[in-house]
C-alpha cells in the first residue's frame, strides 16, 4: 500500500457549547487549523503517471476549505446539532470528501501545535465503533 499526505491550513472560531461554563472552550475561541489528508491506494491501483493521485486534483479540496472553513464560525459553517470538535471535523469532512476522494483513508486535525485528532474508518484502514 502506497499512501500520500497533503497538508491545508485555515483559521476559524468555535464554541463547544457542550462543556460546563467554566471551561474555556465553552466560550468563542479560535485556532489557526491544519488538515491533513492521508490518501493509499495499492500498488497495482497507480495512476499511469505513477501516483496514488496527483496533489493538483487536491485543489478543489482546498477552494471548497477556503470558500467554507477559512474565517468562519465552525458552530455555523457545519450546521447544527454537531460539537465542532475536532474529532467531529476530522469525521465531517472526511464524510463529506470521501466519495470524491476515494483513495481518502484519513483525515488529521490540529488546532494547536501539540494536538490532533485523526478519523480513519474501519472500511478504509482503522477502526470504527460506534
Amino acid at each position: 500500500m502506497l499512501t500520500i499526505t497533503k497538508e491545508f491550513h485555515f483559521s476559524a472560531s468555535h464554541v463547544l457549547d457542550r462543556l460546563p461554563s467554566w471551561h474555556p472552550c465553552a466560550r468563542m475561541h479560535g485556532h489557526n487549523y491544519v488538515v491533513v489528508l492521508e490518501l493509499s491506494a495499492p500498488r497495482a491501483a497507480l495512476t499511469e503517471a505513477g501516483f496514488v493521485r496527483d496533489y493538483r486534483e487536491l485543489d478543489a479540496f482546498k477552494k471548497w476549505m477556503d470558500d467554507t472553513l477559512d474565517h468562519r464560525h465552525l458552530n455555523e459553517a457545519m450546521g447544527g446539532g454537531v460539537s465542532p470538535s475536532a474529532e467531529n471535523l476530522a469525521v465531517w469532512i472526511f464524510d463529506l470528501w470521501s466519495a470524491r476522494l476515494p483513495e481518502l483513508t484519513a483525515v488529521r486535525i490540529s488546532e494547536t501545535p501539540k494536538t490532533w485528532a485523526t478519523y480513519r474508518p474501519a472500511a478504509r484502514g482503522g477502526e470504527d465503533a460506534p
